[in-house]
């Protein structure tokens, strides 16, 4: 199904030519410029929510990588602040970061919790962040000149879901559960408020929790013909095994914190077929030039959630430094006036360092994978 949804927000359809990573020493050849510097990779590499990251981190090794291949003056080391996922973790972590002063800009930081509790160190410090995956809409709101994502946050993706759930689905008592995150919580209180009456109950779960006995009760109480739910895919995951064994055939329709195979492994691929994801990342193999095809032959396995947002934020930072801009508040104001095609838009951002293009895309599972149901506009 390729149908498309007006939502009343503006959006540019992503796959554009591909920004050039490469190029030849020419292109750092400042007498001035280091011989090499750092890039930080900012969110979970271990934990419940490590799929997320670990696609992430790829799309920003690969963008990395294809410019050290080059052999440029200037070389670039990704560097690992392995978060967990977890907010009390992030500011020792952003500390790490700023003090060692060859790190120039960070992909990340992944998670809207962790962004709430690193990015005011950041800002502070004049360390540029360039998010592939933090969408809470609140982010942007405080006042940070370092703060920059490169995709759509929750007042895009909220709506849209919103509106997939009343207009595809036709649901006319839904359900909506949290699980307490910055997150979680915020995308769902944006998908409640949309919804409005047709909300006829709503719950909140914790991170980490496996029992969700009095969530599904609730559900099935409510006679719900669609359930959504704000949070990651290891609490959805048993979330859905749990209500499809209590017999509810409601339509589980998620964000794109669900949106891995982790979902459908915690799940079991029975209960999860049918489940409907929203994300404001582009489906992978729409990527423009060959980013799906070399990260394919890099990683001998297709792009994940965020691979290609990753490889667009990682881009701009290896922009500045092939144009000699490597001090801290040069990639800073490099990043601000950036206005390039990605793999995945056109890379231009508002004084808030929000994106100037959105995409908001429906996903499902089907037969065990994760595949494009349509664009929501």
């Amino acid at each position: 199904m390729r149908s498309i949804l007006k939502l009343g927000v503006p959006v540019v359809a992503a796959a554009l030519a591909l920004t050039a990573c490469g190029g030849t020493s020419d292109d750092n050849d400042a007498s001035s410029a280091p011989t090499e510097v750092k890039v930080g990779f900012f969110g979970a590499l271990t934990g419940d929510a490590a799929n997320l990251g670990q696609n992430i981190k790829k799309g920003a090794q690969l963008a990395i990588d294809q410019y050290n291949a080059t052999n440029p003056k200037t070389k670039i080391t990704l560097v690992d602040y392995d978060s967990q996922g977890n907010p009390d973790q992030a500011p020792g972590l952003a500390k790490k970061a700023i003090d060692d002063k060859a790190v120039i800009g960070i992909v990340g930081p992944a998670f809207s919790g962790e962004s709430k509790a690193a990015d005011p160190l950041f800002n502070e410090a004049g360390l540029v962040t360039i998010s592939a995956s933090a969408t809470n809409p609140a982010l942007s709101t405080n006042g940070w000149k370092t703060f920059f994502r490169v995709l759509g946050n929750d007042a895009s993706q909220g709506p849209a879901a919103a509106k997939y759930i009343s207009d595809v689905l036709t649901a006319k008592k839904v359900v909506v559960v949290d699980d307490a995150s910055e997150y979680g919580k915020g995308l769902a209180d944006i998908v409640k408020g949309d919804l409005g009456s047709t909300v006829v109950a709503t719950d909140t779960i914790q991170q980490k929790q496996t029992d969700f006995g009095p969530t599904v009760t609730k559900i099935k109480s409510a006679n719900a013909d669609a359930v959504f739910f704000g949070g990651y895919y290891a609490e959805a995951g048993l979330l859905k095994k749990q209500m499809t064994d209590a017999g509810i055939n409601a339509k589980f329709v998620v964000g794109d914190g669900v949106k891995d195979d982790g979902f459908i492994t915690a799940a079991g691929a029975k209960a999860a077929e049918g489940t409907i994801m929203t994300c404001p990342c582009l489906p992978p193999d729409k990527a423009g030039g060959t980013f799906y095809t070399d990260y394919k032959k890099a990683f001998n396995a297709d792009p994940a959630t965020y691979g290609a947002e990753a490889y667009d934020a990682a881009t701009i930072i290896i922009s500045a430094v092939k144009a000699g801009k490597t001090s801290r508040a040069d990639v800073v104001a490099f990043t601000k006036a950036y206005d390039q095609p990605g793999v995945t838009k056109q890379l231009k951002f508002d004084d808030k360092g929000e994106p100037t293009n959105v995409t908001v895309w429906a996903y499902k599972v089907e037969g065990g994978k994760i595949v494009p149901d349509q664009e929501v506009k």
